[in-house]
Formats: structure tokens, sequence, C-alpha cells
């Protein structure tokens, strides 16, 4: 699969780049970023954290916004930020433009509808075509670790859920917890997937958590101020599944914290931090 590179910045001794290619998976041009800390210019074979973003961002908001170069630099971690969903010509995009479905909305799942179904395989690509595509290309190491925030908070949650075989552990702030019964999650899912709700809750991660034998370590960081707090993300949910079953989760409400970037700077280096204490040295 032919890579080509769009930018490259020095940072921390280790460079934030992105490149852009060809996704079999989903039918399109997608671009994603790659943070290499210094290690991983000396041969060592560095682990990875794929960091999910949410509703209408892409690549950049995470490694523009978060601050997060100069941790990973010191912890040799390299960072992998995907777009949200395919874009380009010919992808689907909601007829009434609104920005919690279609274009910046993939919801990381396998869309089975049309005609969203033709580009709309998210989950697919993150759990199966990027991984592929970083090990193959660059000096980094199988172990991986997943983040997100919102939309792609669930995204993480949900996915190291699903594969717990593939990641040391998970994290996320102002994950859509409960997506089965909130306004955002129910009209990604009906307009991808359909009235099936048993599929729904394939894409769950409190419904998935209520029944997971094989945890990944995880860390969610929810701000008390957050506006979509009790109608959207529904942290009470997952903390419920996650007693159900008896789940590794350290879920932290965090005092006077809100939706933005802002949040997520502030513990940003906690969140690396935790998925270093897992990866094998």
């Amino acid at each position: 699969m032919t890579l080509e590179n769009i930018s490259a910045n020095k940072s921390f001794g280790g460079w934030h780049k992105q490149y852009s290619h060809r996704s079999a998976v989903l039918n399109c041009e997608m671009r994603f970023a790659i943070y290499l800390p210094p290690q991983a210019a000396t041969g060592v074979k560095v682990p990875v954290m794929y960091w999910l973003s949410g509703l209408t961002c892409t690549d950049e908001n995470f490694m523009q916004k978060a601050g997060a170069q100069r941790i990973a630099a010191e912890l040799g971690i390299a960072i992998v930020a995907p777009d949200t969903s395919p874009r380009g010509e010919g992808v689907a995009d909601d007829p009434e433009g609104s920005y919690d479905f279609g274009l910046g909305a993939g919801f990381y799942l396998n869309a089975t509808r049309e005609p969203w179904n033709r580009h709309y395989q998210m989950y697919d690509y993150v759990v199966k075509e990027l991984p592929e595509l970083i090990e193959n290309n660059f000096q980094v190491s199988q172990q991986r670790a997943i983040s997100g925030h919102s939309m792609g908070g669930h995204g993480a949650l949900m996915i190291a859920l699903r594969n717990p075989e593939h990641f040391n552990s998970v994290s996320a702030f102002s994950p859509i917890t409960n997506p089965v019964n909130c306004p955002w999650g129910r009209k990604a899912f009906a307009g991808y997937l359909g009235t099936n709700q048993d599929i729904w809750k394939q894409y769950d991660s409190s419904e998935l958590m209520k029944l997971s034998t094989n945890p990944v370590p995880a860390l969610v960081d929810q701000g008390t101020k957050d506006d979509f707090l009790t109608e959207q993300l529904k942290p009470e949910m997952l903390q419920a599944a996650a007693k159900q079953s008896s789940y590794p989760l350290e879920l932290r409400m965090q005092e006077g914290y809100d939706h933005s970037y802002y949040f997520i700077a502030s513990f940003i280096e906690d969140h690396l931090r935790f998925h270093a204490s897992h990866f094998k040295a």
C-alpha cells in the first residue's frame, strides 16, 4: 500500500507526520497523523497508542491541541490519529448537513445500510487495516493501546472490549458510553445499521462490558461540567456495567471540567502514563 507524506514537523526530538493512502476497506483516500518519538529513530520498535477523535474532528484536532508529544517522547510511545470517517468525492453525507451523522461522524462501526455501507467501515479500518499499515511501514511494535474522546471514546472502549487480544489497555475522555440509549447513538445506529437493536448492542460499550470475560485495563475521565454529560454520555451506565462483570475500570469524575480539549490537555499525561504502565518492557 502506497503512503504519501503530506507534512512533517519535528517535535520534542521526534516527528509528527501526516500521510494519505488509498484505503481498500473504506474505498476512498484516507489521511492519518503519526507522532514518532525519538526512540523510534534508534532502531527500537516502540509501542503505539491509537487515538480516536470525536464528532466533526479530523486527524489534526488531537495532534494540535492535546499537547501529548512531550510526554509521548519521554515514554517512547508512538501516537496514531486517523480521521473520524471516510471522505472524498462519492462518499455519502447526511443530506441535511448535520454534524452528528455522515462525514466526520463515522462512529467507528461497520455500516450495513445503503449508501453508507459502501464506505463507512470504520471498525474494520481501525481494527485491521490501519494497524497493519502502521506496523508494516514504521518502527513500531505490536504492543497497542487505544484511546479517544466523545464519539472516539465510544470507539476506543468498544473496540478494546471486542478485541481484548489486540490491546494492552484502553482509555477515554468523555465517552459516549451507552449509545443505544442516547440521541447521538440512536440516530447514528439507526442510520448506519437499521432498526435491529441487537446489532446496535454489538457496538455499545456498556452492553459489551456487562458480558466481558477477558478485560483490558480501562481508564475513563469525565468532566462534571460537560454539557453532554446527562443526555449523551451517561458514565453511570458504564460504571454499572463494570460492577456487574467486575471489570477493571477506573472512572474519574473531574470537577469543573467540560467537553473541550482544555480538559483533554489537562489529563493526557495521566493517560499516556497509564498506557505505558501496561506495555511490556
